[in-house]
């Protein structure tokens, strides 16, 4: 059985909404297809009639710097974030994060649109790219707008995405100025290339031992991609030392609901690896901000 009947490649965002518009339904946008294609030969995707493909769409995979800030598309293969010099420069943690999704000959053709639309809450990309204060560009026939992050989510394989109407262009990350760093860690199974235990990504700014500003991000720790709001108001403005990862600590735990996953591990495992993994990061990113 056929999984589709019609499969179109446009070239520009113009062509890709107006095969959205017009084309057979029902239908989908397709990247990489490495959750896609899987998803509807298992019966997990309803059944579509055309497929869009976006991996030929200029404005879709753009990787460059646009005034202050950093610009990748949603059809920008993970691998290609990873060697580019402008992550390494600009996201190290989004660096990290994409060098660490699936295997190599998956990340060769996975994007980074895919591992967000996919609205996953332990997604690395999305991790990621939230610690960075990230901004999605949608497309749609009444043009086109950016959105927090955080907004694209509502669940668990959830998005707030229009599906047949809009689509998902990229990503808007701030240039980090001096004394700013990020980083990216997870913790997975011995050659697991699969979604994560637990992972973490933060983004600070310093000023000589204070922490001037952070953001921080953890997954899984609810249902939706996690800001761990309360462990930044407690680290913003504080020096950075003992006690105040302590309190931050706690807050993280106060706020985050990690769950038991039968395949990968229970909440309360979750917790007591969030420590550690927390203290990794977070003193590797303040190392990087020097």
């Amino acid at each position: 059985m056929n999984l589709w009947q019609n499969y179109l490649r446009p070239k520009t965002l113009s062509e890709a909404l107006n095969a959205l518009a017009r084309a057979p339904r029902p239908l989908a946008p397709i990247a990489g297809g490495t959750d896609l294609l899987l998803d509807l030969e298992q019966g997990r995707h309803p059944p579509v009639q055309t497929l869009i493909d976006v991996t030929s769409v200029a404005e879709m995979t753009a990787l460059e710097v646009r005034g202050d800030s950093l610009f990748i598309g949603a059809a920008v293969p993970v691998n290609r974030i990873a060697l580019d010099p402008l992550t390494g420069a600009h996201a190290q943690a989004l660096t990290e994060a994409c060098n660490l999704i699936a295997g190599p000959q998956v990340r060769n053709v996975a994007t980074l649109g895919g591992n967000v639309a996919h609205a996953l809450p332990a997604a690395d990309g999305t991790i990621a790219l939230l610690a960075l204060d990230a901004q999605a560009e949608i497309a749609s026939a009444a043009g086109t707008r950016r959105v927090p992050l955080l907004s694209l989510f509502l669940g668990p394989g959830k998005s707030s995405l229009k599906h047949g109407e809009e689509l998902l262009v990229g990503f808007h990350l701030p240039i980090p100025n001096y004394h700013q760093g990020s980083c990216f860690k997870r913790i997975m199974r011995p050659q697991g290339v699969a979604l994560p235990i637990l992972n973490c990504a933060v983004w600070l700014a310093r000023e000589s031992d204070i922490v001037q500003d952070v953001r921080i991000a953890v997954g899984p720790a609810g249902a939706i991609p996690f800001r761990a709001t309360q462990a930044e108001d407690v680290l913003r403005g504080k020096s950075f030392n003992e006690a105040a990862f302590q309190s931050a600590l706690d807050a993280l735990l106060a706020q985050a609901q990690f769950r038991t996953s039968p395949r990968r591990a229970s909440a309360e495992y979750r917790r007591h690896l969030a420590a550690t993994l927390f203290r990794d990061t977070l003193e590797s990113a303040w190392g990087r901000a020097k």
